[in-house]
């Protein structure tokens, strides 16, 4: 099981709220990371202002479990988040969060071959 981090900070500061994309990617080195417009890797650290979202998208095929480690608390709903799914998160208070994702399933169990281009059969 590969487990990815996410690393919220939260300042308090008066503008606009955004919502910033990011998407957990299979890879080939490492398996899986975070990606946004701007990062990727294994571990992101985003800086948000208290009102921004973040809207989570897995586009590989497994699913993961989200699990929150640290800050105040946060509505994450279902644990598990789908293949082919999205869900937005808000972070209404100001803090430092950790969210945890761990996939569910392994590149066997979804039929994955490891090569330089990742393959699966389902």
């Amino acid at each position: 099981m590969k487990v990815l981090a996410l690393v919220a900070a939260l300042f308090a500061v008066a503008a606009p709220s955004k919502t910033v994309q990011l998407a957990i990617v299979h890879t080939v080195q490492g398996c899986h990371i975070w990606q946004t417009a701007h990062a990727q890797g294994p571990a992101i650290a985003l800086k948000l202002k208290r009102g921004d979202k973040i809207t989570l998208h897995v586009t590989c095929p497994m699913d993961f479990r989200l699990v929150q480690l640290k800050g105040p608390a946060l509505r994450l709903g279902d644990p598990t988040l789908h293949t082919g799914t999205q869900r937005t998160v808000a972070f209404p208070k100001r803090g430092v969060y950790v969210i945890k994702a761990t996939n569910i399933q392994s590149s066997a169990d979804m039929g994955c071959r490891r090569s330089a281009r990742t393959t699966c059969s389902g």
